[in-house]
């Protein structure tokens, strides 16, 4: 463990560059996996959702800490049991719903890698700034559909077949630019056409209704960074091009 120095130290450079902030993670998961296992009073493993949240908690920690504030481990474990709180709290609001955080295939790929967050780790040769700024402003545009990111991670597909399926209906939609002017115009997904015209079942797109609506946003311009990344992950899954 380092010494506290060393960790404000490895902090600060981890705010500006996404590498060392990987770093620090990984040299950090024991302490992170021990944080949110007292937070759910059980041993916490790697496949649970509760280990993704701590993690992306932990990289919020490294961009937020200032050292004028205190140490940063206190701040992080404050910041970890924080979001565990808020997910299991909304977790008793939303029973049955699909989690954001649910691997999705063979390779324990979770649909967060798949959409952005404001803390998410992008790719490397990504600008931080530009990325959070990025990601701000999809924020806003979703809240302007009445979206926001955890009603897509509640409405996220959990199997990969239901999964593909949406990446069926995102593909035929970001093909057909009538589509998607309509849903910016009416800001409603236009199901009857999309299901139509991708062959989805109506009943899966109504599910997963705000997934594929922020899929499709990301599809609009302004969004390049984001592309990208997806671009670049679902590639290795196979999944939709972005």
């Amino acid at each position: 463990m380092q010494s506290g120095h060393q960790i404000v130290k490895a902090v600060y450079a981890a705010k500006e560059d996404l590498q060392k902030a990987d770093e620090l993670i990984s040299n950090y998961i024991p302490f992170i996996r021990s944080e949110a296992s007292k937070c759910i009073s059980k041993p916490c493993t790697e496949h649970d959702d509760e280990f993704s949240i701590a993690m992306i908690a932990f990289h919020e920690a490294i961009l937020g800490f200032d050292k004028s504030r205190g140490a940063f481990l206190p701040y992080a474990s404050m910041l970890i049991r924080n979001r565990l709180i808020d997910y299991h709290r909304k977790n008793l609001r939303h029973q049955g719903t699909i989690s954001l955080f649910t691997p999705t295939g063979d390779d324990e790929q979770t649909i967060m890698d798949k959409l952005a967050d404001e803390h998410d780790r992008f790719e490397e040769s990504a600008n931080l700034e530009a990325t959070k700024q990025e990601i701000d402003k999809l924020a806003s545009v979703m809240a302007s559909f009445g979206v926001n990111f955890s009603d897509v991670a509640d409405h996220s597909p959990k199997q990969e077949r239901t999964l593909e399926a949406c990446a069926i209906a995102i593909r035929y939609a970001a093909d057909n630019k009538e589509l998607l002017n309509e849903l910016l115009r009416t800001k409603k997904l236009p199901m009857a056409q999309l299901a139509s015209g991708s062959g989805v079942q109506r009943k899966t797109l109504e599910r997963h209704r705000k997934y594929v609506l922020a899929m499709l946003l990301i599809q609009t311009n302004g969004y390049e960074i984001i592309r990208n990344h997806l671009g670049q992950v679902l590639k290795r899954k196979g999944g939709m091009p972005v």
